[in-house]
C-alpha cells in the first residue's frame, strides 16, 4: 500500500475481544455551529488570544502522505469530503470514539471495525485506507488531527488558511460572515471556516487557526476569574 509506504509507523499489538458500535451511519455532515454576536469580533479574539500545541508530528506526517497522494490521484476535494463525513460520525457515536481511543484493542480488529465505517459512509479507497493505515499503527486517536491537518494543507493549496470556530450556539449566517471576514482581515489571508457548537463554552466562542487559538468563550473567561480569586 502506498499510504503504508510513506508513512511507517510500527506498534506492538494489544489483544482485545469482539466490537460493536451504536453508530447509524448516515454520512451527512453536521449543520455549522458557531459563536456569539457578531459585533464585537475581531477586539474580543484579541483580548481572549491564547495559544496552544497544533497537530501532532504524527498527525501532520499522516497528513503530508495522504494530501501526496490525493494530489496524485487529483482528489483533494474528494478526500476532504471523506474526512468531514467520518469527522460528523465521529462527533455523532461515543462508541466510535471510544473505539478508536481505546488501548486494549488490537489494532487489525480495530482497523477492520473503523475501516468498516468509513464504507458505510461511502469514503473512497484511500480516505479508507488512511484510516485503516492509522488504525493498524495505533493512532486511530489521532483521526481528528490528521483531518484538520489535511484540511488545512488543502486550504493552503486554494490559497486560503484554513480554521475551526467552535461555538456555543449556532451561528447565524451573518454572524459566521462577520467573523470570517474578521479574521480574514487579521490573518491577512482568504478564509475558509468549519463550524461546530460546543454547549460546555456556556457563551462566547474559540477560533482555532492551526496551532494558535483564540478564545473567547464565557468558560474561559470564568475559569480566568476563578484563577484570580484563587490568587487573591
Amino acid at each position: 500500500m502506498l499510504l503504508r509506504a510513506r508513512v511507517k509507523d510500527p506498534r506492538a499489538n494489544v489483544r482485545c475481544g469482539s466490537l460493536a458500535f451504536g453508530f447509524s451511519p448516515s454520512g451527512a455532515i453536521e449543520p455549522a455551529g458557531g459563536q456569539t454576536g457578531a459585533g464585537g469580533v475581531s477586539s474580543e479574539t484579541d483580548v481572549a488570544e491564547s495559544f496552544e500545541s497544533g497537530a501532532s508530528e504524527a498527525a501532520a506526517r499522516y497528513a503530508q502522505a495522504v494530501f501526496d497522494l490525493a494530489k496524485d490521484a487529483k482528489a483533494l476535494e474528494a478526500v476532504e469530503q471523506d474526512f468531514a463525513r467520518f469527522a460528523a460520525g465521529w462527533r455523532e457515536s461515543a462508541d466510535l470514539r471510544d473505539v478508536a481511543r481505546s488501548p486494549l484493542i488490537d489494532p487489525a480488529d480495530k482497523a477492520r471495525a473503523l475501516t468498516a465505517v468509513a464504507a458505510k459512509l461511502g469514503l473512497s479507497d484511500l480516505g479508507r485506507k488512511t484510516i485503516g493505515v492509522a488504525a493498524q499503527n495505533r493512532r486511530a486517536g489521532e483521526l481528528p488531527a490528521i483531518f484538520a491537518a489535511y484540511r488545512a494543507l488543502v486550504a493552503r493549496e486554494r490559497g486560503a488558511r484554513q480554521v475551526e470556530i467552535v461555538s456555543a450556539r449556532p451561528l447565524a449566517e451573518a454572524e459566521k460572515s462577520a467573523i470570517v471576514e474578521a479574521l480574514g482581515k487579521k490573518l491577512g489571508a482568504k478564509v475558509e471556516a468549519e463550524t461546530r457548537v460546543d454547549d460546555s463554552l456556556i457563551g462566547g466562542f474559540v477560533v482555532r487557526v492551526g496551532s494558535r487559538q483564540f478564545d473567547a468563550s464565557v468558560k474561559a473567561k470564568l475559569d480566568a476569574l476563578r484563577l484570580a480569586l484563587k490568587s487573591a
